[in-house]
């Protein structure tokens, strides 16, 4: 819905810069081009002598250029047909655009009214130092209700039907205003008196007839009637000029107008009335929203107060403006939303971004607008950089409003603060509620003679962060001076004081040495039982804590005493309230600078202990819902914080405010805390009667001086020494050890106190009292004091019935309409409170569902690839049971081969083995044989060689050794013959190759044994393979492949 006319138009103003014209051009939308006007303009023809009068002060006169007017993004308004301004009364007639139209039959009647309306008609408003332009010759055809002030197709039906069918037309004189900050006036030609009169900024639309139609001469604009949204509706106002060329001028200064801005406000003569300024407090919502790139967007996290933008991402703004005041003002419509890095920017600065919606929400209360902005634009480009580490950039937002019953539109600019990532970056632990600004707006009520109902003007606007920079001496100059901060008394300077300033929190010197070493030992011994049974705390516990539990050894005993040894839920607890957001936190951030600013360790703002102070009281905050943060909390806080850890301080304080009752006293009403006023009232009356008198005759209350006694336990005014033996009473005791202590203070101070007025005693609680114990031996008598005072559960029981029928007495003698009413109003605050609650869990429900939509769908999409990957699981599954059962039935295959393999084994080498035994057998036989056969020869030979040596003859054939001597050996005359020689030699030769073919014979045998017995090995090897799985993949292989060869091109 942005308006390209208020665009230039804010561009061009020209303020000075003691004056910021606050959104005074209105959003105002002109159909056509402004340069075709120029040039019919540029005849001037038809300028009557009025207007020639008062050409010298006309824009046109003074040479303002006018750029081209580009049409802005349509948008259509709705709003209900109510009954127009008295001065524009018109009868409405039907037709088919369900639109109610001043035409024929009943448009003649409201013309009627109009005429009759002349005579009462007041003057023309004029603004003093400025004039307008007159146009005569122009008649008012009539108007019409419209439901889309900004369409052209509907601005030129009621143009043409009030063209045709308006047959009680009025000519009337029209004077458009120089300045933005006048009014559009119809005067009578004859009595030169007014007949109605249009502000400028409720003008919306404005349009001529096109050139080539019957509606040539006429023209058009839309406006707004009504005082609030409920009553406002949209007309159309046509008009017929007797020259054709008259349109196009008057369009031109209704262009003019609109973009001429006053230097200064516009000063009617206005009567103020008697009563005083009446003051109103609008609070500002803003919420930032990316583009999340699935086409929705979603809200940005945000850090305290610190945006988390992404760069390069398209970004939208939402508003939500609610207020309180005297009377309930309405808004009219939303003039303009502006956007500018920096702060203390410059109006020409900020920069006009697209609207997309406005309107009032469901509850009718909250008025919403919703823009859309390019940070890649040049003009943002320093909220489109990735910021360094630890770097800002500061953000201002402006929206400018129009409201029903002010003269002038409000701006309201809200500084913030932002940083940007880059555009892939995750955020965790982030809040994303809206940041909010409360405006005080002073207005005072004045009396004009306008007809738009506006009967305020703006005095003031401040916001709620500029008063607090007043208040705290904030200053955002950009001088080099810094504000020296006065120098913090030290606690041994402050010892020494005896002023009137109060002692300040956190004072005192608490010494860790231990004079007393049978205290030491005491304490040692009882830690030690106590450590071996935690579940019940030794006897002498109490009466150690009444002499003091020794420094080094406080944190240790607290957390024993209050049940802090098993607190491991509470613990996880705390890391994770720490990473939540709090209401609280601005509250919680204001009391921790004023928490023990005298002691080193909270001293530093920003410094570990005030940090740690902080997230406690936080993480109390959230974790304790009903009491929430209260004041005087982070006193106890920061007096645990000195003795442990955090995690285990808030353990400490959990115990401290729920199982010791604190926080029964901060409960709605304090009822709890005014029993315990009482109480001690009634112990004074007891034990102190003379101090009870002397206050009662002052009328000087308990809750003067005792209230912080109780929210703190002391710990927010007394030296720390006191504080902490204090608390080891109250921690070892119970709760009722502050009566004690609360007589004791009494009883030490009793006979100042009757020597001191009102005023005196006062300031005593404030300032001597807690000066008194600043030494150890005062504190210790304190301490000797309080113990050995006379308060019993019985007593204080006695004083709560006491109190509760004192309560009942003064019920029944109570105005019941009063009681009623105090009771209306206590109601009223639990349903506020309770309505807050239930608009908070509302926004963590629905923060939670889609949180939970979110982690929803992502285990939706984490099961869907389960799925998948368990179908696939699955299928390799039945594919590897297959594959198994196959292996299997091959595994017993071949173990079947494999024994019978075994079994031929072993059965030929049961053969091979007989065979030799049975070949030894024949050798030892042979061998046997031989010998004899040997031995039998050497005999044998033996006797022929005796039998040969008795012969004498024969004895010569032998030598004396033994060897034979053979005779010569004549030649026998045919062994020399070469035939015989040749055929005994042929003779040798076969009978040599018979022995060699014979011995080849059986070689050649034994071979084709074997080779016989290797081919049934063969072929019982084969026989067995061809039941293989791979002798099944090598046939269905070959199979393919001869396929493959028989058919090539398949």
């Amino acid at each position: 819905m942005e308006d390209a006319v208020s665009r230039e138009s804010v561009d061009s103003s020209s303020t000075g810069d003691d004056f910021v014209v606050v959104n005074a051009d209105p959003k105002f939308k002109l159909t056509g081009d402004i340069n075709d006007l120029d040039e019919e303009v540029g005849a001037g023809k038809f300028l009557s002598p009025k207007m020639a009068a008062s050409a010298a002060t006309t824009p046109e006169q003074n040479g303002m250029e006018l750029e081209k007017v580009e049409h802005a993004i349509r948008g259509s308004q709705s709003a209900d047909v109510l009954i127009p301004d008295a001065s524009n009364i018109t009868g409405p007639i039907s037709h088919s655009e369900n639109m109610s139209v001043m035409g024929l039959g009943s448009a003649d009647a409201g013309l009627n009214q109009i005429t009759a309306n002349r005579g009462r008609s007041t003057s023309l408003p004029t603004i003093p130092g400025t004039d307008c332009t007159v146009f005569d010759g122009v008649t008012y055809l009539g108007c019409a209700t419209v439901n889309a002030p900004r369409s052209e197709v509907e601005i030129y039906r009621n143009m043409a039907v009030l063209n045709d069918q308006s047959q009680m037309a009025i000519h009337v004189t029209l004077t458009v205003p120089s300045t933005s900050e006048g009014f559009v006036g119809l005067i009578d030609p004859a009595s030169n008196t007014e007949i109605a009169s249009y502000r400028i900024h409720r003008i919306l639309f404005c349009a001529r007839g096109p050139t080539d139609s019957s509606e040539k001469k006429c023209f058009a604009f839309t406006c707004s009637h009504g005082d609030t949204a409920e009553t406002a509706i949209f007309q159309c106002h046509v008009f017929r000029c007797d020259l054709p060329e008259a349109v196009a001028k008057i369009l031109y200064s209704f262009a003019t107008t609109f973009r001429r801005v006053p230097r200064s406000t516009r000063t009617t003569a206005v009567a103020v009335l008697p009563e005083a300024d009446q003051n109103y407090v609008f609070t500002v919502g803003i919420e930032f929203k990316e583009d999340d790139g699935k086409g929705n967007y979603s809200a940005v996290p945000k850090d305290k107060s610190v945006f988390k933008f992404r760069s390069n991402v398209e970004k939208r703004i939402s508003i939500c403006v609610t207020h309180t005041g005297p009377i309930e003002l309405k808004i009219e419509r939303c003039f303009g939303l502006l956007i500018s890095p920096g702060r203390n920017v410059k109006h020409s600065d900020m920069q006009l971004i697209e609207l997309n919606s406005m309107g009032y929400a469901g509850d009718g209360r909250s008025y919403t607008i919703s823009g859309q902005w390019d940070p890649s634009e040049k003009c943002f480009l320093v909220l489109n950089e990735e910021t360094p580490k630890d770097t800002r950039v500061f953000l201002t937002v402006a929206v400018d409003l129009v409201i029903f019953g002010i003269q002038e539109p409000v701006r309201f600019a809200v500084e913030t603060k932002a940083r940007i990532y880059p555009s892939n970056e995750r955020f965790w632990y982030f809040t994303k509620k809206p940041h909010f600004e409360q405006f005080h707006v002073r207005l005072k009520q004045v009396e004009g003679n306008n007809h738009d109902g506006a009967n305020f003007e703006v005095v003031h606007v401040e916001s709620q962060t500029e008063m607090d920079r007043k208040s705290t001496g904030m200053s955002l100059s950009l001088s080099s001076s810094k504000h020296i901060p006065e120098p913090v008394q030290t606690p041994q300077e402050e010892e020494e004081s005896d002023g009137d300033e109060p002692l300040l929190s956190g004072s005192g010197v608490v010494s860790k040495e231990v004079t007393d070493e049978n205290l030491l030992d005491a304490w040692h011994d009882v830690l030690t039982k106590w450590h071996a049974n935690l579940t019940q705390r030794p006897k002498q516990v109490t009466h150690l804590a009444r002499k003091g539990v020794p420094e080094a050894l406080r944190g240790e005993v607290w957390q024993l005493i209050t049940g802090c040894h098993d607190s491991s839920e509470l613990l996880e607890a705390y890391r994770i309230l720490i990473t939540k957001e709090s209401a609280c936190e601005p509250v919680i951030q204001r009391d921790i600078n004023r928490t023990f600013p005298a002691h080193d360790f909270f001293k530093e703002s920003g410094g570990l202990g005030q940090d740690s102070l902080f997230k406690i009281s936080k993480a109390y905050a959230i974790y304790d819902e009903e009491i929430g943060y209260v004041q005087g909390l982070s006193f106890l806080a920061a007096a645990l914080l000195l003795h442990m850890p955090e995690e285990q301080a808030f353990c400490v304080l959990v115990k401290i405010m729920f199982d010791y009752g604190l926080r029964d006293l901060f409960k709605q009403g304090f009822e709890e805390l005014h029993l315990k006023f009482y109480q001690l009232e009634r112990l004074m009356q007891d034990q102190l009667i003379d101090l009870y008198g002397h206050f009662a005759d002052m009328g000087l209350e308990i809750h003067m001086f005792a209230s912080q006694w109780f929210l703190t336990l002391f710990t927010a005014k007394f030296p720390l020494h006191v504080v902490f033996n204090i608390l080891d009473l109250y921690l070892s005791e119970g709760k009722d050890v502050i009566f004690s202590v609360a007589l004791a203070l009494l009883k030490g101070s009793r006979k100042d106190l009757l020597a001191l007025d009102f005023e005196g005693v006062l300031k005593y609680f404030r300032v001597q009292l807690p000066k008194k114990y600043r030494t150890d031996d005062a504190a210790k008598e304190l301490m000797r004091m309080a113990v050995s005072s006379k308060v019993t559960a019985r007593k204080l029981k006695k004083y709560e019935r006491e109190y509760v029928q004192m309560k009942e007495h003064q019920l029944q003698q109570e105005n019941p309409i009063e009681r009623f009413e105090r009771e209306n109003k206590r109601l009223l605050e639990d349903n506020l409170r309770l309505e807050q609650e239930n608009d908070d869990l509302a926004h963590e429900l629905v923060e939670s569902k889609l949180a939970l939509r979110s982690e929803l769908d992502a285990l939706e999409d984490s099961h869907e690839a389960l799925m998948k990957d368990h179908m696939t699981t699955q299928k390799m599954l039945t594919e590897t049971e297959e594959e198994k059962r196959r292996l299997e039935t091959e595994s017993s295959q071949l173990k079947e081969m494999c024994r019978r393999e075994l079994d031929r084994a072993e059965s030929e080498s049961q053969r091979n083995s007989a065979i030799i035994a049975d070949y030894k057998q024949i050798c030892s036989q042979l061998s046997e044989r031989l010998e004899k056969q040997q031995t039998h020869s050497r005999e044998e030979l033996g006797r022929i060689k005796g039998q040969v040596k008795s012969c004498d003859k024969c004895s010569k054939m032998f030598t004396e050794d033994g060897k034979v001597r053979l005779p010569e050996v004549k030649a026998n005359p045919e062994d020399s013959n070469p035939c015989v020689l040749d055929l005994r030699k042929q003779v040798r030769e076969l009978e040599l190759e018979l022995a060699q073919t014979k011995l080849a014979l059986v070689e050649s045998e034994c071979k084709t044994q074997d080779l016989t017995h290797q081919l049934n090995s063969a072929i019982s090897e084969i026989q067995a393979s061809k039941n293989t799985w791979f002798h099944k993949t090598i046939s269905s292989i070959k199979e393919v492949t001869t396929v493959n060869k028989k058919d090539p091109k398949e």
